[in-house]
């Protein structure tokens, strides 16, 4: 009998065995194991082969890299299909096995050859302890095979014994929410044609109570920006797992003879030491990808909230001047700019200058922002047609619908079908253009609707389009290799690592609300960092909620981002401005270890009115926390400021920031530290933790931290 295959990296370990002719099982998926020298697949199998009752099937069921029922898996199978209603179980043999232990990779092939289907599937483990997972499936048959259900599953034990995941809605995506892990199925479908504002983003099954810095997890999250599922399921007869895949409609994929399939990437983290430790592992994972941004992340000035769709050329070149004086480097004009554009009834799919608005072109404005020292962005919204525009009226072949059935209007906007070719190349002759023309460097890509009865060459449409969309960013990126762009979808509809593969940064909510992105952001970076979420200083007023919150508190909850304005900074007054551009300075100096340190956050236990969170630099020796009230407190006096992340044995000296978060209220008896610093151990810090400032909700302080 053959050794185990052993994948180790990071502290985690993934065990394959490679006995028998079907697909290599899974044993193991967690912990690192130690050193396994010279122990057989006969012991492993031994020791884990679960006792059976007497009704029992004679050999306990195999969880391979694509279960099945021949394998006596009785779970929601890794593939379901079949060949015009022929052979809906395959019964895949392994034919070749590609295993490079040291490296973390196989690739195994298989076939059933009566069912006539091939598969393909890469496993890698990566060096940070992130497992990749896909399948190829490929039609080697005579006649079409339909395709159900692809999932990429892993196990967990048994004493994962809780679930979280995230829902939302616009405007107030990521909320948390917690399930025991009972037998069954817990399955998170999304079907909105693009990730959605209640995606979950990350599927986590662990410990019971685990927390950002305790317990073990097991996560799961699918790169893919069309509809999908996040599947956890416990079977009676002991086994438990976790995976992801492409939901799929009815004939949706329906392989001729010599075509395959590709599933989107699924990403699998382990960690011992709660939601951080994942956090951490993905956030190294992201960083080491060849296109991850390498470059500082600028400051922006979106024109959205300060003009909406009063673009008056002298105004923004106002605003420009403004934004430049206080230290911005990108300005983005955002919606409004083009054709046909005065509101959002009208326009969309026309992407020419608004010659009444622009008698110039954009030229002046771009010209005048680079002279200014800053880069020029553009708001698009390419996969979208208003019904009032030209190109609508010219080509209603053009949606995404079936013919003669226009879906129901959203935002008074439909969907362009961008598997229809010359759809999909007209729009790249247009945005190529602007981008030239212009010496765009950014796009704002926006998707303002979900895709409702999405219907392309008669068959349903979502993974068409989807594919369409990659191809799209792909070719632009061709013509314009340092073109940044930002994944906005109606803010954080569209957020997975399928559209980060090709953009640069993801808007994470439309809500600029201080309170509301403070746990917006919190939960987001679990799974992406910093750099890649924007996080903007809006207008004293939340254009979504209403909320009013004093600058600094607005700035301190931007600064934890990708780091930018959304105002109309010629209202402001110059202690405002004066303000902001201690603000961007501070934010430029900061940067480096905002996005490139470990993503912290403290659990708050029973005191939920205050958040902890910070950024601790890979060598331990800088740090920035910001300590959040969210509410009044029933107590007299704050809990203490436990700092995470820090080298216990190292001595720091803490700094409060008060030149950028609101002083405390010195009505107050506030703790001695927080007028002017001190220098304790990082043990003291990390554990025992400081006294917290009493602030008035909607107040932060930023407490910066350095060794000695």
């Amino acid at each position: 009998m053959p050794e185990p295959l052993i994948l180790s990296a990071d502290g985690t370990a993934l065990v394959l065995s490679l006995d028998g002719p079907g697909l290599p099982s899974v044993l193991h998926w967690g912990p690192a194991l130690g050193p396994l020298d010279g122990v057989s697949l006969d012991a492993l199998t031994g020791a884990w082969a679960p006792a059976r009752l007497g009704a029992s099937p004679p050999s306990p069921p195999v969880l391979s890299l694509l279960p099945g029922e021949h394998e006596g898996w009785q779970g929601r199978p890794g593939v379901a299909g079949h060949g015009e209603g022929r052979l809906p179980h395959l019964r895949l043999r392994t034919t070749d096995i590609e295993a490079e232990a040291l490296a973390g990779r196989v690739l195994v092939r298989a076939e059933d050859a009566e069912a006539g289907v091939g598969t393909v599937t890469e496993l890698h483990l990566e060096p940070q302890g992130v497992v990749r997972l896909r399948h190829t499936l490929t039609n080697l048959g005579t006649t079409p095979w339909t395709l159900a259900a692809p999932l990429s599953l892993l196990p967990v034990p048994d004493h994962a014994g809780e679930l979280m995941d995230w829902t939302g809605r616009w405007g107030r995506e990521r909320h948390p929410q917690r399930s025991p892990f009972h037998q069954g199925i817990r399955s998170l479908e999304l079907r909105r044609g693009r990730t959605g504002h209640s995606a979950t983003g990350l599927l986590v099954a662990g410990t019971p109570g685990f927390g950002f810095r305790h317990g073990e997890v097991w996560a799961v999250h699918l790169g893919w920006s069309g509809n999908h599922q996040h599947h956890a399921e416990r079977l009676p007869e002991g086994w438990s797992v976790i995976g992801a895949g492409e939901l799929l409609g009815p004939g949706e994929v329906r392989l001729a003879p010599g075509e395959s399939y590709e599933s989107p990437w699924a990403y699998f983290a382990y960690s011992d030491r709660g939601l951080d430790g994942v956090s951490d592992r993905l956030h190294r994972w992201l960083r080491a990808r060849p296109g991850h941004p390498r470059t500082p992340r600028p400051v922006v000035l979106n024109t959205w909230e300060a003009v909406y769709f009063d673009q008056r050329p002298d105004h923004l070149l106002t605003l420009a001047e403004r934004a430049a004086e206080i230290g911005v480097e990108r300005f983005v004009l955002d919606d409004g700019w083009f054709h046909g554009r005065g509101n959002d009834t009208a326009g969309l799919g026309d992407w020419h200058v608004a010659k009444d608005t622009w008698p110039e072109g954009l030229n002046p404005l771009a010209d005048r922002v680079r002279e200014l020292g800053m880069e020029f962005g553009l708001w698009v919204e390419p996969e979208m047609v208003n019904l009032d525009s030209d190109l609508a009226r010219a080509h209603p072949d053009w949606l995404l619908a079936a013919p003669g059935r226009t879906p129901r209007e959203w935002r008074h906007q439909h969907v362009l079908d961008l598997a229809v070719p010359d759809a999909f190349e007209h729009i790249l002759g247009r945005l190529d253009a602007l981008v030239s023309e212009y010496g765009v460097g950014y796009l704002k890509w926006d998707h303002n609707r979900d895709l409702l009865e999405a219907v392309h060459d008669g068959g349903p449409g979502v993974r068409a389009q989807t594919l369409a969309l990659y191809r799209l960013l792909d070719r632009l990126r061709e013509r314009h290799p340092r073109l940044e762009i930002e994944s906005c979808s109606s803010g954080g509809a569209r957020i997975d690592l399928g559209i980060l593969a090709r953009t640069d940064r993801v808007w994470a909510s439309d809500t600029n609300d201080p309170l509301d992105r403070q746990d917006i952001q919190r939960w987001l970076s679990v799974l992406v960092p910093p750099e890649l979420i924007g996080s903007h200083i809006g207008p004293p007023t939340a254009h979504v909620t209403g909320r009013a919150a004093d600058l600094p508190f607005r700035a301190a909850t931007a600064l934890f981002g990708h780091a930018g304005l959304e105002w109309d900074l010629t209202t402001c007054s110059p202690e405002e401005l004066a303000y902001l551009r201690r603000w961007t300075e501070a934010y430029k100096r900061l940067r480096p270890l905002l996005h490139g340190g470990e993503v912290v956050r403290v659990d708050p236990g029973h005191r939920p009115e205050l958040l902890t969170h910070g950024v601790v630099s890979a060598d331990r020796r800088h740090a920035l926390f910001a300590c959040v009230a969210t509410a009044t407190s029933p107590y007299v006096a704050p809990p203490r400021l436990r700092l995470a992340g820090l080298d216990e044995h190292a001595t720091y000296h803490v700094t409060p920031l008060t030149d950028l978060t609101a002083a405390p209220d010195r009505r107050f008896r506030q703790p001695a530290w927080s007028a002017a610093g001190t220098t304790l151990p990082g043990a003291l810090l990390t554990r025992a933790g400081l006294a917290a400032p009493l602030l008035n909700p909607s107040q932060a302080m930023l407490i910066e931290l350095r060794a000695r």
